[in-house]
């Protein structure tokens, strides 16, 4: 079993991977492609790659040491919070300039290049146009346009594909034992996001606010339905991100208590404090970002809707990603028109700029898109 062999639906980009650590190599790669489709992933396979002897055979010492994240000469930067700052890029900036510690490459991964600011993007530029000789840089983003154009230009594209309904399906029952019906329905309502389609899969809360997500759209008939909606999805949005950071945080506090021997003298040295609060600014931060992602999620599950909606009314052979509700979706499709529900969906996007590029409140933001959807 190969480094690449549980990168669901990019044999591809596969090739392309293979085709470079064979000496197809250059000093810089963007790795773009929508959310779920595993972007980090084939990023971090490519790392242990180009460090195995035998290009990435997944059983050796080297490929060992970057599944458990344990790799001397391989960085990888992900973030919880909404950006990436100068300071975290400069530290990459300093690593890039030395040596790998071991006899091929020093990689270094940033896992979320769209949210660099300004001025650490600036900071990477440099050193990607001054390149050392051993050292590789793996960007990864959604698209290449959330991407500075003076980095993407200095860097080799990767698109990934959005993987099929039945590569993520074979992907659960091979990875998850679920059941193969099961598997093609979490496939299918995930949209091609493997995170989300395990989730789907294995965990009955994720499956209930999914369901009670998708049944909106048929019942918003008036204004106190909509506002309803709204709430409800805000709600739900908040319900699944602290299922998410209530332990993660929980977990932190305690390593911070550990650390600061709070646990085992009983009280708290002078240098807690600071510590304590800059923690609690990180993880309010995080929950932000959290909580803007799960909703995100969720709008993109209400332009499901409207699609096999689209599907529907114009005869279309694709299948129908909300099965289980299709009673609804006929309904919508028999009392409302393409021309509309293609306005539709155009508001759900115009919603998701407003809270991912303008800082709207997510509340706002949905009452005003509720109001646009109703029937």
């Amino acid at each position: 079993m190969t480094v690449f062999d549980n990168l669901v639906g990019q044999s591809v980009v596969v090739e392309r991977m293979q085709a470079a650590v064979a000496g197809d190599m250059t000093h810089a790669w963007l790795f773009t492609g929508p959310p779920g489709s595993g972007r980090s992933n084939v990023a971090v396979a490519f790392a242990a790659a180009l460090q195995c002897e035998q290009g990435g055979c997944g059983v050796c010492h080297s490929c060992h040491s970057v599944s458990i994240g344990a790799h001397p000469d391989i960085n990888v930067t992900r973030t919880e919070k909404l950006t990436i700052g100068v300071k975290e890029v400069r530290e990459l900036v300093r690593s890039a300039a030395l040596s790998p510690a071991g006899s091929r490459w020093q990689v270094l991964i940033i896992e979320d290049a769209d949210r660099l600011t300004e001025q650490a993007a600036n900071a990477l530029l440099k050193a990607i146009e001054e390149p050392n000789k051993r050292t590789v840089w793996l960007l990864c983003a959604p698209t290449v346009e959330d991407v500075l154009p003076t980095i993407r230009s200095r860097t080799r594209l990767v698109v990934l594909a959005t993987p099929s309904s039945e590569d993520v399906a074979a992907f659960l029952v091979r990875n998850d034992e679920v059941d193969a019906t099961e598997a093609l329905h979490a496939a299918r309502a995930s949209q091609g996001h493997i995170g989300r389609a395990r989730a789907l899969a294995r965990d009955p809360d994720t499956r209930r606010r999914r369901r009670e997500l998708v049944q909106f759209p048929a019942r918003m008939s008036s204004l106190g339905a909509a506002m309803k909606a709204a709430s409800t999805v805000h709600d739900l949005a908040k319900e699944e991100a602290d299922a998410i950071t209530v332990v993660h945080d929980a977990r932190e506090r305690e390593e911070l208590d550990i650390a600061y021997g709070v646990v085992e003298r009983g009280r708290r040295p002078r240098e807690y404090g600071p510590a304590l609060k800059e923690l609690e600014k990180s993880q309010k931060t995080r929950a932000k970002r959290r909580h803007l992602d799960v909703v995100d999620r969720g709008l993109m599950d209400l332009v499901s809707v409207y699609r096999d909606v689209l599907t529907l009314q114009l005869g279309s052979r694709s299948p129908v990603v909300n099965e289980e509700i299709r009673a609804e979706v006929e309904q919508l499709a028999a009392k409302t028109t393409p021309e509309a529900n293609l306005r539709r969906i155009d508001a759900v996007f115009e919603a998701r700029e407003q809270m991912l590029e303008f800082n709207v409140p997510p509340m706002l933001a949905l009452e005003s898109l509720m109001m646009a959807l109703k029937v």
